[in-house]
């Protein structure tokens, strides 16, 4: 009996060994999963930025624009922006989520404009017993579209009363000639900012 119990301490020391080894590795892995969820929560955070930002540039340049001419209607086609702040607007997000963004650049999806955003974590996967986890960054990519949300009547004429169907929202009504930027319903009812499927 003493001589079975000898034979089995070192399967049992073997076994906690490999069950050791199994939990640290899921351990290492589940770090490696959340720096990478954190890292697509921060694109996903930095590109609508970018998205509102354009959406608010547009909203702006609309309302500037009525009056000054019949192209003001373009406006309403969501692609007249210049998309100057949107960096800006997404560099501030990703900060707020403990990463930098290491590409922008504008896109196109399904013929609506906006912007892919990749960025980095600023803090790594940490330490593990997987060699090198301590140095790296968690990366990801997102890409936000500015889709415009409204319709106006087929016979409709840029320089008397335009009616607008806005998906959702109802429908409003712009006066060219009698105009005030509170005319405007919000900027979420004319365009709506997502990130891409």
């Amino acid at each position: 009996m003493h001589g079975d119990r000898g034979q089995t301490l070192p399967i049992y020391i073997w076994m906690t060994g490999i069950l050791l080894f199994v939990a640290f590795a899921f351990f290492a892995f589940a770090q490696a999963a959340s720096a990478r969820n954190g890292a697509q929560s921060a694109a996903d955070a930095a590109a609508l930025a970018a998205g509102q930002d354009a959406r608010d540039e547009l909203v702006q340049g609309l309302g500037e624009s009525i009056g000054q001419g019949d192209d003001w209607l373009d406006w309403l086609d969501g692609d007249k922006f210049t998309g100057d702040g949107a960096e800006g607007a997404a560099a501030a997000l990703a900060a707020d989520n403990d990463s930098t963004v290491i590409g922008f650049g504008p896109d196109e999806v399904n013929g609506y404009p906006g912007f892919r955003v990749e960025i980095e974590t600023t803090y790594t996967v940490g330490d593990s017993i997987i060699p090198g986890t301590e140095s790296m960054h968690a990366k990801a990519e997102a890409t936000a579209i500015v889709k415009p949300r409204c319709d106006l009547s087929p016979s409709a004429d840029p320089e008397k009363v335009v009616e607008f169907d806005c998906e959702g929202e109802g429908s409003f009504e712009i006066d060219p000639d009698d105009f005030q930027l509170d005319d405007l319903p919000d900027a979420s009812a004319l365009f709506s900012v997502h990130l891409a499927d």
